[in-house]
């Protein structure tokens, strides 16, 4: 049997050759992701100038504060603004213990067999449900079988219930996510399994976990279908009104009416505003829920 050439009676120009294909195809694959990214951020930042520039600037304290009108010029938006971070607070408030919780059953209690792959798959299915089929399920659950009718605590929460696979399958898996090491320290030292899940666990995947209430949240102030068959398009007309039993029109909702049915003369400037103050709360909710995470990884760093 021929015995293969030893490494060094291989020219040297072979690896060389190699090395240097190598090193083109690196670049070239360097560039094509660089090139890709800054085209992505670039179509982003259009899109967001496209969509704030001129309602933006218009913005003032009176359309923010004010009450919708229907048929004379200069209405505010004042209820339906309030309403969107009142359903979106009920929502999150329902849903973020119950999801987190349900992350941590699937993620350190559930036995491994079939029930629990199943339930696994459920919730994922769930996740990418239309959200108009909560909001069937809203309409069925709160007007049909409660006669609450058209109401926010409805709304809040069908949205809690859009919300729920999301942020059950973003715990279960940041949680997974921990190392295995920081697990067995943690019983090493002498703490229980609750102390585990408390102290080393939802710490360290806290960062996953805010990302997917961030997401939540931020669907959730954006959500029309769910809101429309759950609370209706219109508001009290009250700029605080907390009573939980009426009707809840949002902000994404107050946008979709003027666009769509709206006879107010200057239907285009709210459209166009709404949609700048749309915009601008998604990012206030990423930043507040994001910074506090920031400076605490800061400080742990430090």
């Amino acid at each position: 049997m021929r015995l293969k050439e030893p490494v060094d009676s291989i020219p040297s120009y072979y690896f060389g050759k190699r090395r240097g294909t190598s090193v083109v195809l690196d670049r070239l694959f360097t560039g094509l992701v660089w090139g890709v990214g800054i085209i992505v951020i670039l179509f982003i930042l259009g899109l967001l100038f496209l969509l704030l520039e001129k309602g933006l600037p218009k913005l003032s304290w009176d359309f923010l504060y004010g009450l919708p009108s229907e048929i004379e010029e200069g209405g505010g938006i004042g209820p339906a603004l309030f309403n969107s971070f009142y359903v979106l607070i009920i929502s999150l408030i329902v849903s973020i213990p119950i999801g987190m919780a349900a992350g941590i059953y699937l993620a350190e209690f559930a036995p491994n067999n079939k029930l629990i792959e199943v339930v696994r798959i459920c919730v994922e299915g769930l996740s990418s449900v239309p959200s108009i089929i909560f909001g069937l399920f809203g309409i069925a659950l709160f007007v049909e079988f409660f006669e609450i009718g058209l109401t926010i605590l409805g709304a809040a929460i069908s949205l809690a219930f859009l919300n729920l696979p999301v942020l059950t399958r973003v715990t279960e898996e940041s949680i997974r996510a921990v190392p295995e090491e920081l697990r067995n320290a943690s019983f090493a030292l002498g703490a229980t399994h609750l102390q585990t899940i408390r102290r080393v666990l939802l710490p360290v995947a806290m960062s996953g976990i805010m990302t997917g209430i961030c997401l939540t949240a931020g669907r959730a102030f954006g959500e029309s279908a769910v809101i429309i068959l759950t609370a209706g398009v219109s508001t009290s007309g009250e700029m605080w009104d907390f009573n939980l039993f009426s009707p809840g029109g949002t902000l994404a909702v107050h946008l979709w009416y003027v666009q769509s049915e709206a006879i107010v003369p200057d239907a285009q400037d709210i459209a166009q505003k709404t949609t700048a103050v749309l915009i601008f709360v998604a990012l206030l909710i990423n930043i507040v829920f994001r910074v506090p995470l920031w400076l605490n990884s800061r400080k742990n760093k430090a």
